[in-house]
């Protein structure tokens, strides 16, 4: 399964969730963010490679809806709710990843699906 992590700027919370899921049985992992000076700014090829987008806060929802509508046709777009409040691999930030992320995924978490 192919996880996109997405947030504004991908200094901060989008690596930290790419490199704490890397690695896991059956997942690869990318991250991009959607402002103009982002590291990786999230492109068309990105969407399509992902088959579940994982974004920080409900605006990079919205504007992902606004930019890559068509490329998100049956594609799994999650929230994590979660603010620009942490450091690159804040334990913090870590621990609520570790949280959010198997449970927003669901059945599609385990290694089988």
């Amino acid at each position: 399964m192919n996880l996109l992590f997405v947030c504004s700027r991908n200094r901060l919370r989008s690596p930290t969730a790419e490199i704490v899921f890397a690695g896991r049985p059956g997942w690869r992992t990318a991250s991009a963010g959607l402002a103009p000076d982002a590291e990786s700014p999230l492109d068309a090829d990105a969407v399509d490679w992902a088959d579940v987008v994982l974004v920080m806060e409900k605006r990079h929802r919205k504007v992902l809806q606004e930019r890559f509508s068509r490329s998100l046709r049956n594609k799994r777009v999650v929230c994590l709710d979660i603010p620009d409040d942490f450091e690159f691999m804040d334990p913090e930030l870590v621990r609520i990843l570790q949280e959010r992320v198997p449970k927003a995924l669901g059945s599609m978490g385990s290694p089988e699906s």
